[in-house]
């Protein structure tokens, strides 16, 4: 009894094209699989590569003046802005969310230079 994989019989010439063609699709298709998931790789790479960070990794601690009380503390994409009540005047403060250095001041006056008060 012969065994069917091991017997070599030549193929007739339209079976050898046909065998041709399949060869040369798998071909193509591995190639193209490699480079699908080479950009995959690539793309990760380039993402975990170019990030800053999720946050500031060290404690920061923000010193207010004497008799000052935080009133609110409010997230954005970019920004942490802390109002902050001083002598009886709204004040609010803006710090960089990743580093939490600070970037900026608002106070709140009225049209006569006076700081506003709040209304209790």
């Amino acid at each position: 009894m012969s065994n069917p994989l091991t017997d070599e019989k030549p193929l007739d010439p339209a079976a050898a094209g046909i065998v041709a063609k399949v060869r040369w699709l798998m071909i193509i298709s591995g190639a193209t699989t490699f480079v699908a998931i080479a950009a995959v790789v690539a793309v990760i790479g380039y993402r975990v590569s170019r990030t800053e960070g999720s946050g500031a990794r060290a404690d920061v601690t923000a010193v207010l003046p004497k008799g000052a009380r935080v009133v609110a503390i409010t997230a954005a994409p970019d920004r942490l802005v802390v109002t902050i009540e001083l002598a009886g005047a709204l004040e609010a403060r803006t710090f960089d969310l990743k580093t939490l250095a600070p970037l900026g001041r608002l106070r709140f006056e009225t049209e006569d230079g006076r700081r506003t008060t709040e209304d209790r």
